[in-house]
């Protein structure tokens, strides 16, 4: 795979590849376009370089006895950083570092699949930073966010939306949903808003009083086409 855009800019996306189940190369290669730094956390190295991806930063507790200096040799500089604290994730760490260097907007993939504890843990990170950046997390099938109190955008008929509570939600108003909520709550593990759709092509808006709402667009994707 060809290397990612060169442009380095804080505010252009950052990307993160976590060690989830692997995308599609359609996908990755459109992530990589527009996202000119590029972090792989360490459990995804080896996978990563196999698809001759250009690596910016290198993150993670490196507990698996890899050697990131040498397997890194050929892609010089790749900033490479050692964290092993134990109490955060190494996702939380390194969204925690990008902020740190003022992105405002970072997209991770490889985060779900596998194991579902890592899985419902990635998804449930991005609700911590919600506040400092904007952060998406795709797969093939999906692409997460956390939503701002106040949210409309442009969908085509039919396009499923799932609204997921972190938490309980107070105060949701929808319009342009096939199932719509006026001043309704939702609560993991009570009542969630899975598998809504559009109703014709329009602006969604969703709006919230209180809590963390994932805005989830989901596909089912058909392999064989």
């Amino acid at each position: 795979m060809s290397s990612h855009h060169i442009v380095r800019d804080t505010q252009e996306p950052a990307l993160i590849i976590a060690n989830g189940e692997a995308c599609s190369y359609e996908l990755l290669s459109q992530l990589l376009e527009w996202n000119p730094v590029v972090m792989v956390l360490d459990g995804a190295l080896e996978r990563v370089l196999r698809l001759g991806i250009k690596i910016d930063i290198v993150l993670g507790d490196f507990d698996r006895q890899i050697d990131p200096y040498s397997m890194l040799e050929h892609q010089y500089p790749v900033e490479i950083i050692h964290t092993p604290d134990q109490d955060q994730t190494d996702l939380e760490k390194g969204i925690a570092l990008l902020l740190s260097r003022e992105h405002k907007a970072i997209n991770i993939v490889w985060a779900t699949g596998r194991r579902a504890d890592h899985t419902f843990t990635n998804i449930t990170t991005i609700v911590r930073f919600s506040a400092d950046a904007i952060l998406v997390m795709y797969d093939d099938y999906s692409k997460i966010f956390c939503l701002p109190k106040k949210y409309d955008k442009w969908y085509p008929a039919g396009t499923p939306i799932s609204l997921i509570p972190v938490g309980a939600v107070h105060g949701i108003f929808t319009e342009g949903l096939k199932f719509n909520l006026s001043n309704e709550s939702l609560e993991t593990g009570v009542r969630t808003g899975s598998s809504n759709e559009t109703i014709t092509d329009g602006t969604v808006k969703i709006n919230h009083e209180s809590g963390h709402l994932l805005l989830m667009e989901c596909t089912d994707r058909d392999d064989n086409t």
